[in-house]
């Protein structure tokens, strides 16, 4: 692996940061405000705005891979553009890059019907709706996502779809139209093709947001993760993404590039931690001398630059064989990031926090919203226990 970024990549990294430095840093005030005033699950004011001007700098849409849609970028070129966009929670939306809706169009662009595209993609390419995702379910272990129990049955000329689902993000959005439902359409048939994915307008008759679910006290609008109710709810047999059976098909095939999405966002989280570490401890006085000359402090930033830069390599080492193997090959390298990323992520936070004293778990330095957002990347794509099962079973399997 070449460990040096291309020209273009190095081009496109001074372009994003420049805009971050221009756009979204010295917004981030602004952007709490809009969220604390009047209804919070309204689309802010300051998104629309920036949205315009990241398409007129030529940085929209940069994460789809192997397709004329997007920029033209490998996962690996995508991967420290995507680290810089995560410095700050809601900048990749300004560049249409935030989840679910990458992963959805990922779907879209890879498994869906050229009408599918026209209705659906196109405007969530062009950052005029949003989407969100149907897998987890509160009654049962959605760890095992052979475990759902959400039925989607033929009927006619349509599927008719029963379930309750949650930790469907996005679903809070007002511009949130199109959602991505993952649920049975034949358990009777061998575990892995029981499941099946369809397309399912959120204005459909028979969804009922239950309610918006909080994170560590976090409401996280005005995105949000709902727990839905989809009661006899009808649409057209033609929404079904690929044949019966083939959800789990889809679901590798959006899991990948997902993953590695989120741990290079959460790797620019851990970045600005540090960061904020270091500006706080040159800037405190402890016991006579400054908290950044006291040993434990050197320890610290010591072991979260190591940290951090090892979690980048091997997260680019994934991206890489993504680009070159397959996802397939590189099971072992993502799942390994999946679990690294979060737990190195949560570590620097941790002492950021202790590093600002109280000031650390109050709202005023953002390091809480951060730590509720890496514990949570634990469980998004799957739990730790699940990655660290499939890599041991992959090591063993060297020694068959």
């Amino acid at each position: 692996m070449d460990f040096d970024f291309s020209p273009k990549v190095k081009e496109l990294q001074e372009r994003v940061s420049a805009f971050m430095d221009e756009h979204i840093y010295p917004n981030e005030e602004r952007f709490d405000r809009e969220v604390a005033q009047g209804d919070r699950w309204q689309p802010t004011k300051l998104i629309e705005e920036l949205k315009p001007k990241a398409k007129e700098a030529g940085l929209w849409n940069l994460f789809l891979p192997e397709s004329e849609r997007g920029a033209g970028l490998t996962n690996l070129e995508y991967a420290p553009l995507c680290e810089i966009m995560g410095r700050v929670s809601w900048a990749p939306e300004v560049f249409n890059c935030s989840a679910p809706d990458t992963g959805n169009m990922e779907v879209l662009e890879r498994y869906g019907k050229p009408e599918h595209k026209e209705k659906w993609l196109k405007p969530l390419l062009n950052g005029e709706i949003r989407s969100a995702f149907a897998m987890t379910e509160p009654a049962v272990a959605s760890s095992d996502a052979t475990n759902i129990e959400a039925s989607i049955k033929r009927d006619g000329d349509e599927y008719v779809i029963n379930g309750r689902k949650w930790w469907t993000s996005g679903i809070g959005d007002p511009r949130c139209k199109i959602l991505i439902f993952m649920g049975k359409t034949d358990p009777s048939a061998p575990r892995h093709e029981q499941q099946s994915m369809i397309l399912v307008p959120t204005d459909t008759k028979g969804i009922t947001i239950e309610r918006m679910l909080p994170v560590f006290g976090y409401d996280d609008a005005p995105h949000g993760h709902g727990e839905v109710n989809f009661e006899n709810v009808r649409v057209p047999a033609s929404n079904l993404l690929l044949g019966e059976g083939r959800g789990f098909e889809i679901a590798q095939g959006r899991l990948g590039p997902g993953r590695i999405h989120h741990c290079m966002r959460v790797i620019g989280v851990a970045e600005r931690a540090l960061e904020r570490m270091c500006k706080r401890v040159k800037s405190r006085v402890a016991f006579g001398k400054p908290v950044a000359e006291q040993t434990v402090t050197l320890e610290r930033i010591a072991e979260a630059r190591a940290s951090i830069d090892q979690a980048r390599l091997l997260t680019l080492k994934a991206a890489y064989m993504m680009d070159t193997v397959g996802n397939k090959e590189a099971r072992m390298e993502i799942a390994m990031i999946k679990v690294v990323a979060p737990n190195m992520a949560l570590k620097v936070i941790d002492w950021a926090i202790q590093a600002h004293g109280a000031g650390g778990v109050t709202t005023d330095f953002g390091l809480a919203q951060a730590y509720a957002h890496a514990r949570t990347l634990r469980l998004a794509d799957g739990p730790d226990e699940v990655h660290r099962n499939q890599i041991g079973r992959l090591e063993l399997r060297k020694y068959n």
